[in-house]
């Protein structure tokens, strides 16, 4: 006697149809929580003065460990200044959708330097300054 066959996936492929996948798969069971290790934004200076620049995401069980992964991945190759690991879960930001939030005034040209006539003169006076010196 021979066992009952299932009924698998047939393809056109035959490297599919050997592996003999069931055409009814078990119910899927998704993971339990906090199986996975969170997610952390990396940040980076190169040098003194230099702005700090993201470079990338590293997962890990905690924060200590988080700094050691984006040590050995992100600054292996150049001169690192300083490092800062962030949980994704601490950042907060706007929504896209509220842009429109940061949208000022249009009518707010005093606030520019060009407004003003002082940067005319200015201008005038180094022109004035220069045919001067080529005389």
């Amino acid at each position: 006697m021979s066992a009952p066959q299932t009924a698998t996936i047939r393809s056109l492929d035959p490297r599919v149809t050997r592996m003999n996948i069931p055409e009814e798969l078990p119910p899927f069971a998704p993971k339990p929580p906090l199986d996975e290790w969170e997610p952390y934004e990396v940040f980076w200076k190169e040098k003194p003065g230099d702005q700090p620049i993201h470079v990338g995401t590293v997962h890990a069980p905690d924060p200590e460990m988080a700094l050691v992964l984006a040590k050995e991945n992100y600054c292996r190759r150049g001169r690192t200044y300083a490092l800062w690991v962030v949980r994704t879960a601490d950042i907060y930001a706007f929504h896209p959708n509220d842009a429109d939030m940061f949208e000022t005034t249009p009518e707010k040209t005093y606030r520019e330097p060009d407004a003003y006539k002082v940067v005319q003169k200015l201008l005038r006076l180094k022109k004035q300054q220069q045919q001067a010196d080529t005389q």
